[in-house]
């Protein structure tokens, strides 16, 4: 049963850009990299070594000589190509690259738990400016697996300016810790206990530790003072910064889904490139239908993954017959995941709507509840329907029903619930 009392909190006061694909968030990630005074947090799945990542990464070591604090993590395995450029780039510099589960190491496949990744795309810069969304640190008319693209990929990001980025910043900052853990706090406590006098190192290496962190608190603290009496209350965009782990927010972004379909009663439009939502998922979409909400849900068409299209198309019949409409995109590979319901509720981040997403990978979204940027979420889903053909039922049904598309549906589950127990998810 879904704990409905958990649900995300709204806090208001704040601004918002809806960034359209890496040409409009690297520029402003850049911008405001080099404004930094204090500190920046950077988290991605992917990092590359192509020219978005190099503009990123040198703006990230003009930071570091400028004094700032620069902390940056990355999963072990979507940027596993990268990471050895990445850190000779690093080399002899100040900033801290934490790896996420690496896998560099062949006893590193058989650790528990390397199915859950990092897929968080986050960007925070002296507690004032977060960027968050589905966008890796990946130019856009790239991909690892078929090289140049010909049309830059679909996907989106915001930025945020705000009382919820210090929430972007606290995640950002547990995520760099965990993966921290074992290099630098391990090597220190190693020094220590082999001193001569550990104690006496240790109280002072605490004492360190404390002062440079509530050093760096208080300007922080005093910089956001200064802003927010300058800038007023004349920010009035509500929204809340949702994670998913694997512990206390297990079911966290899924649950907002649920929460917006329930209270549904008008339209819903989603973005999403691998599909194959949880039962609940299912069923609101169902009841929403039956409500008669209309329905829009862009998927995939270019698909890399022959399971992903499978799964996603398995789906297609059930939801076809309940007068949901579907729409494949086929003008360029989809990385979108976005939705907005009703012209008030909306949200784009990082997390699919698939068991990948829903129950292993460190997934974040921001949840808005504000007219004007859901219309202009609304404003680009149409716009992206140009480049998407609609799925007919008059065409599609008679060839995927009977023995056939049972059969396709069955294996496809079937493989989710193995993949999900093999990967320590539970049931789905």
């Amino acid at each position: 049963m879904t704990p409905w009392r958990e649900q995300a909190l709204p806090q208001g006061g704040h601004e918002v850009d809806l960034l359209r694909g890496g040409d409009a968030l690297f520029p402003a990630m850049e911008q405001a990299i080099d404004r930094a005074e204090a500190e920046v947090w950077l988290a991605s799945y992917i990092v590359h070594t192509d020219e978005a990542s190099q503009r990123i990464l040198q703006a990230l070591l003009r930071a570091d000589r400028r004094g700032v604090r620069v902390r940056v993590v990355v999963d072990g395995f979507g940027s596993r190509a990268a990471l050895p450029w990445w850190q000779q780039q690093l080399s002899g510099s100040r900033v801290a690259l934490a790896v996420f589960r690496p896998i560099d190491r062949w006893w590193h496949w058989l650790q528990p738990g390397q199915l859950r990744r990092l897929y968080h795309k986050l960007c925070v810069v002296d507690d004032a400016t977060a960027f968050v969304g589905g966008i890796n640190l990946l130019d856009d008319r790239l991909d690892l697996n078929h090289g140049p693209l010909d049309t830059p990929r679909l996907d989106f990001a915001l930025g945020l300016r705000g009382p919820v980025v210090g929430e972007v910043q606290h995640t950002v900052r547990r995520t760099w810790t965990r993966a921290w853990l074992g290099h630098e706090v391990t090597e220190e406590w190693q020094t220590l206990l082999l001193a001569p006098e550990p104690l006496q190192r240790a109280r002072r290496w605490l004492r360190a530790r404390w002062n440079a962190w509530r050093g760096t608190r208080a300007e922080l603290d005093r910089r956001r003072q200064q802003r927010q009496e300058a800038e007023g209350d004349e920010r009035p965009v509500r929204l809340a910064f949702v994670r998913r782990d694997n512990l206390s927010q297990r079911h966290a972004i899924e649950r907002e889904y649920l929460l917006a379909l329930r209270d549904a009663r008008e339209q819903a439009d989603l973005i999403c490139p691998y599909f194959y939502p949880s039962a609940r998922l299912l069923r609101a979409l169902h009841r929403a239908a039956k409500r008669g909400v209309r329905i829009r849900l862009l998927l995939q068409g270019r698909f890399d993954y022959r399971l992903a299209e499978m799964a996603a198309r398995a789906l297609y019949v059930d939801l076809l017959q309940r007068g949901v409409r579907i729409f494949e995109y086929r003008a360029a590979f989809l990385h979108a995941k976005v939705a907005q319901v009703d012209g008030h509720w909306c949200t784009v981040g990082s997390s699919n709507l698939d068991p990948t997403s829903l129950v292993l990978n460190l997934e974040a979204n921001v949840v808005a509840w504000d007219r004007g940027l859901a219309d202009r979420v609304r404003h680009a889903f149409d716009e992206a329907l140009t480049g998407a053909e609609e799925i007919h039922p008059t065409t599609w049904l008679p060839g995927s029903q009977g023995l056939r598309g049972w059969l396709r549906r069955a294996l496809v589950g079937w493989v989710a619930q193995v993949y999900l127990r093999a990967a320590g998810g539970g049931p789905y």
